[in-house]
Parts: structure tokens; C-alpha cells; sequence
């Protein structure tokens, strides 16, 4: 089937993604004007295509709640936007969401909306750092029954390799950019992350929980019989 492509002056839109990819259509909504987000999610609509954008601000929502945009559903915390219902794929399990601090739950929530929006189903534990391990090892054994793990930390980003050194499924490793001056808006953990001395951990850019949901939801979705 060839790509299907409408132009609609403001974007490009690819109404093949859900056929080629397995994923519905994702927008980056940061940058965009209101009325372009407007103008992108109605032609979406128009066709019946599922659809979830990231990084919205509250002047593209109230943007879109004034103009009457309707059945679509705001995530505040994770700045994250769904519209329409992404439709079922089978083979998708479930996703250990993690973080280091009350801080890092934005990211978090990104990763969270995401990943149920593609199919997965999620579970959440926040604020388990390493600044209070025990707090970890409270929640581990619901941990260890999802089929991966996202941590998502800042500061030195270390609880990503303490829960690849304590699970056995794959750990997506999501620096963000919460710390003092010397994490470098999320430098430091992600430097920490990718030298991780823990084998498993594969790690996104910073503050990127929407990269870190895509990959494991492509994973469930690609190998099945590992899940």
C-alpha cells in the first residue's frame, strides 16, 4: 500500500503510520502555533485517525477548548494530548513506570500516557530513589512482574542501573533535567546512564518519556513470544 500524505499548508500529515509503523500518529506540539495544532488534530479527526501530541501548553489547550475541539482528553502533568481511541493490538503487556523523585513525574507521566495510548498496560512507581532505597525494594515484586522497566531519573540518574541489576527484563533508562547546576539540565544523568555498569539498560535523550514508551511498546508489539 502506497503512503498516504495530506498536505494541509501548515504540515505534512502521514495517515499511513498506524499500517507501516504499528503506532498511531504522534505531534510535537511544542513550537507549533494554537491555531497549526488546531488545524493538524481537526484534519486528524476528519478522518478518523487516532492521534496523540506532546509538549502542549495551556494556551494551545484552552486554544482548542474555545474553538470547540471536541473528544479529546488532556493529560495536565504530562502535557500530553489524546484524541480519538487508538485502536487494540494484541501482544502488548505490561510496563514498570519508575522514578527517582516527586520531580521527575512529569517525564513520567508522558512515558505513562504514551505507552497506555499505544496499547501497553502500566503500572506506577514514583518516588523511589536511591536517596531512600528501601523505597525501591517496598515495591519491587510489582516491579519484577512487568515484561520492562522505565526509570526515569535526574540528579546522577542512578536508579536506573540499581533496577537493571535487580530485574530481569529490559530497562529504558530516561535522564531528565531535574537537579542543581552541576546535572547540567539533564547531562549528568544521561552521561551516568549510558556508562551504566548494569547490563540491560538502553537509555532515550533527556526528558524524552513519549521516546522511552514508543520503544517499549514497539518491543511488546515485535517479539511477542519474549513477552
Amino acid at each position: 500500500m502506497a503512503d498516504k500524505i495530506l498536505d494541509i499548508d501548515v504540515a505534512k500529515l502521514d495517515l499511513s503510520r498506524p499500517d507501516r509503523t504499528g503506532q498511531p500518529e504522534s505531534v510535537f506540539a511544542q513550537g507549533k502555533t494554537p491555531e497549526q495544532l488546531l488545524a493538524i488534530l481537526k484534519a486528524f479527526q476528519k478522518r478518523k485517525c487516532a492521534v496523540l501530541a506532546t509538549r502542549c501548553s495551556k494556551e494551545q489547550v484552552d486554544y482548542l477548548k474555545k474553538h470547540r475541539l471536541k473528544d479529546f482528553v488532556y493529560h495536565e502533568q504530562a502535557r500530553v494530548l489524546t484524541l480519538g481511541k487508538n485502536r487494540d493490538y494484541p501482544h502488548c503487556h505490561t510496563v514498570a513506570i519508575c522514578t527517582g523523585g516527586t520531580a521527575d513525574i512529569p517525564v513520567a507521566e508522558e512515558a505513562a500516557v504514551t505507552a497506555e495510548f499505544f496499547g501497553a498496560n502500566v503500572t506506577r512507581h514514583y518516588d523511589i530513589g536511591v536517596a531512600g532505597i528501601h523505597r525501591l525494594f517496598a515495591s519491587l515484586p510489582k516491579i519484577r512482574e512487568a515484561r520492562a522497566v522505565i526509570a526515569v531519573a535526574g540528579m546522577e540518574g542512578a536508579l536506573a542501573s540499581v533496577l537493571a541489576g535487580l530485574v530481569s527484563v529490559p530497562v529504558i533508562a530516561v535522564p531528565t533535567s531535574v537537579g542543581y547546576g552541576a546535572s547540567f539540565q539533564g547531562l549528568t544523568p544521561l552521561l551516568s546512564m549510558l556508562n551504566s555498569c548494569a547490563e540491560g539498560v538502553s537509555v532515550v535523550n533527556i526528558d524524552n518519556g513519549f521516546g522511552a514508551a514508543s520503544l517499549v511498546c514497539r518491543m511488546f508489539r515485535t517479539f511477542p513470544a519474549l513477552y
